[in-house]
């Protein structure tokens, strides 16, 4: 099953995140409440608890939200997923897929205990074109890829 395992935030950039087991997002912002909403492209962030169990496999005490993902997925493999993808969360949230990974230009302190950081290669960034409400054990469906014509 597809489906959301943590909801988190944090009021600071460059921090862990706290799951928090439900929120708003908010059409055009992000997730309310959280220091990486705004008007921008990646409003939120996503990672697969399959890919956080890479690095408790390499050793590391992590879980849901110490990569600063808004949202923990189940089921979904989301970096293999192209850009322009879109999903629906629960009953009335939809993303929009904008970015696959990010560049880390200060190695984080999961980079340094473990040598590796799945973030920068697993981890996914949407807008959000309809808000609701997320929570823990929301489905999470893939309807579409959206392909940009002007990039053609």
């Amino acid at each position: 099953m597809k489906e959301i395992i943590a909801v988190c935030t944090s009021e600071s950039k460059g921090e862990r995140k706290t799951d928090v087991g439900q929120a708003e997002l908010q059409e055009g912002f992000g997730l309310v409440g959280d220091a990486h909403g705004g008007d921008w492209h990646r409003q939120v962030s996503l990672l697969a608890i399959e890919s956080i169990d890479k690095m408790r496999a390499a050793g590391l005490d992590v879980g849901p939200g110490d990569f600063a993902e808004n949202l923990t997925t189940r089921g979904i493999e989301l970096y293999s997923l192209p850009i322009g993808t879109r999903f629906r969360v629960g009953a009335r949230v939809l993303l929009e897929m904008t970015q696959i990974g990010k560049e880390c230009h200060d190695r984080c302190a999961i980079y340094h205990q473990a040598g590796d950081c799945v973030m920068p290669k697993e981890g996914v960034f949407a807008i959000v074109l309809e808000g609701g409400p997320v929570k823990t054990g929301d489905a999470v469906e893939i309807l579409e890829t959206v392909v940009d014509q002007g990039s053609k």
